[in-house]
């Protein structure tokens, strides 16, 4: 199932949203001009190395910028077009409602606690990789546990292809994150079990990780009482 869009409208302007999208956008124009050589440096430089932040003396702890700073700068780093703009997009469909109920200071916070929370689980579990990880996603992810506890109801519109045939419909913002965790958390341990390599090095534990700090998370950020928000069909 492809997301496009929830029914939700949001009250104001999420600029922080909108900052983190072209954040992310000319750190990844950088990396388009970037020749190999200097692109795979760059990346090595900033990314998450797991085994660098549990092995200080291993020698991919030295050819980076920090273990702690690469829990966050690792998540403006994108592997590809695919990679970057699949990350937006999901970020554009759930983050500008969540940054609406938070507030834009306290959801810019919550953004990056969750990402470097998400990026700290993923190496937890893969502590002795060199392999560099890199992605908003674990961020998103967390962007995403909030919206499944503020806006369980709200309907989601996806696009599934029947045969090369789009077919669209909505179904509530709950029963589709759930199945979207329902599948990390069945990936993300299978990844355990036959290596991160078969799963063509998704990190799903990151993912695991964001939404779940995300859920949890949220009840230090909201910003007076429960929301009144009551979705409207579109």
């Amino acid at each position: 199932m492809i997301p496009i869009r929830d029914t939700i409208p949001a009250r104001r302007f999420p600029f922080v949203m909108w900052l983190i999208i072209l954040l992310n956008a000319a750190v990844f124009y950088h990396e388009l001009t970037l020749p190999s050589p200097h692109l795979e440096r760059f990346i090595e430089s900033w990314a998450v190395i797991p085994v660098s932040l549990f092995n200080p003396g291993h020698p991919a702890a030295g050819i980076h910028a920090g273990p702690v700073l690469s829990l966050f700068s690792a998540m403006f780093l994108h592997g590809g077009w695919l990679h970057f703009i699949g990350n937006m997009w999901i970020l554009v469909i759930f983050g500008d409602n969540v940054e609406d109920r938070l507030g834009h200071i306290r959801f810019a916070v919550f953004y990056f606690i969750c990402g470097a929370a998400a990026n700290f689980l993923h190496a937890v579990f893969n502590a002795d990789s060199n392999i560099p990880t890199i992605g908003a996603s674990g961020a998103i992810a967390g962007v995403m546990g909030a919206y499944f506890v503020l806006f369980p109801m709200a309907r989601i519109l996806v696009m599934v292809p029947v045969f090369f045939y789009p077919v669209f419909f909505e179904i509530p913002a709950i029963f589709y994150l759930f199945f979207w965790f329902l599948i990390q958390v069945y990936s993300g341990t299978f990844s355990l079990v036959h290596g991160p390599a078969n799963f063509e090095g998704i990190a799903f534990w990151a993912h695991i990780g964001g939404f779940l700090v995300g859920l949890f998370l949220l009840i230090f950020f909201l910003p007076g009482r429960k929301s009144q928000y009551r979705p409207r069909r579109s």
